[in-house]
């Protein structure tokens, strides 16, 4: 069954949402209406509802996320709803469990939203909250900083593999923060970059774990973002009532769904004698390929591709087809994942310009892949976009969902 994308809001991921003196409450109710009023339906048209969320309750002490929601949208009372935790990639669980829901036939809408509130603490209480999603005790175990460690040694594996020049995770910051510049939804929409600023330049762009400098990182973010997704009978009903065409109307596809061991080293012993660092990985995106009916990357417009830190993205890259393993930094400094490369990669600048609110960067990416299927991208919008790929990816690679967006 094909599930369609009716529209959807986000937050603008640059505030500060303590400072403003709000948080998980105010971001849904500021979300949520918002994805209403985008995709034209109505509270009373909402079935089912899917909150994703890391961590609630280490950063703001709070759980229990469906009933919050009913809290900041009152005329969602009586829908059910359940929350979803898969690390980075909880956004992408949500919005597959939704369409699990409408292709059941048990609902004909669903509301999906993430949120994460994370500047409400210091930098490295805020990184020990994250590190909750890598394996406890047994990895990362003296870090300061347990995230960029655990993809410091990712770069170490790929550079032992293919060999990795560090000007190449530069050129890939370098675009996404330029592609960021053009987003007024992007936490760094405004921020200014010097000369040397992604390069290996102690004083502008310092060391933050082995080869990844500060550039290479994504930032804490606040935000939400929400999507409504509709069957097919309700799609129908809608595009004659708002006068579209149904044809153009965002669809769900195909995805991939993958889960691997929660430990890095884990992951990386089982890949021992493959021909990719990360199997499942590729599992997951020709899963959806497949299921999507798309031959090859070569059908793949735009990516929304989870840039948490720019070694994962090079990694994510070859995984998807874009260039063969140990190829990706040679496509990136051909320039092939620009605005008018062969493969627009974050328009609106990923995860690391765009801002990384854990539990809705998955719901985020999904709307971002239909504004651009649809044509409403504003000054993000890439020409003749009929195919983008989504990959969002939890921990260390651990959980991973792909999606196919397209009409």
């Amino acid at each position: 069954m094909t599930v369609f994308v009716l529209g959807g809001a986000q937050t603008d991921f640059a505030r500060n949402f303590a400072k403003e003196g709000g948080g998980l409450f105010e971001m849904l109710a500021e979300v949520v209406p918002d994805a209403l009023v985008d995709a034209q339906v109505e509270t009373c048209d909402i079935g089912v509802a899917h909150v994703a969320n890391l961590a609630a309750e280490l950063f703001a002490g709070q759980a229990h996320l469906g009933g919050l929601l009913v809290a900041a949208i009152p005329d969602l009372d009586g829908v059910p709803s359940v929350r979803h935790e898969a690390a980075c990639a909880s956004g992408g669980t949500a919005v597959l469990a939704a369409s699990s829901d409408i292709e059941s036939g048990r609902y004909d809408v669903a509301l999906v939203t993430g949120l994460e509130l994370m500047r409400n603490t210091d930098a490295r209480s805020a990184a020990g909250h994250l590190g909750s999603a890598a394996w406890v005790g047994e990895e990362a175990r003296s870090a300061e900083f347990p995230w960029p460690a655990l993809f410091s040694d990712i770069a170490d594996v790929y550079d032992w593999r293919y060999g990795l020049d560090p000007a190449h995770l530069g050129l890939f910051a370098r675009n996404a923060f330029a592609n960021a510049a053009l987003n007024p939804m992007a936490q760094a929409r405004d921020w200014g970059f010097p000369d040397g600023s992604f390069e290996q330049d102690d004083r502008l762009n310092p060391v933050v774990a082995g080869v990844l400098r500060k550039n290479d990182c994504g930032r804490i973010s606040d935000g939400a973002a929400a999507i409504v997704l509709a069957s097919p009978e309700f799609a129908a009903d809608w595009a004659k009532r708002v006068g579209r065409d149904l044809s153009t109307v965002p669809r769900l596809a195909g995805f991939g769904h993958r889960t691997a061991h929660l430990s890095l080293r884990g992951k990386l012993d089982r890949a021992e004698g493959h021909e990719y660092l990360f199997p499942h990985l590729r599992g997951a995106v020709l899963d959806a390929y497949w299921r999507a009916k798309v031959p090859s990357a070569e059908e793949i417009d735009v990516v929304e591709l989870h840039d948490c830190f720019t070694i994962t993205a090079l990694v994510a890259l070859e995984h998807l087809g874009a260039a063969p393993p140990g190829a990706a930094g040679r496509l990136i400094e051909s320039g092939g994942i620009a605005r008018d490369g062969v493969l627009p990669v974050n328009p609106g600048g990923g995860l690391l310009g765009l801002g990384h609110p854990v539990g809705a960067t998955g719901v985020r990416m999904v709307h971002d892949a239909a504004r651009q299927v649809a044509g409403t991208a504003g000054p993000l919008q890439i020409d003749g976009v009929r195919n983008v790929l989504t990959l969002n990816v939890g921990g260390s690679f651990t959980t991973v969902v792909a999606m196919v967006v397209a009409r």
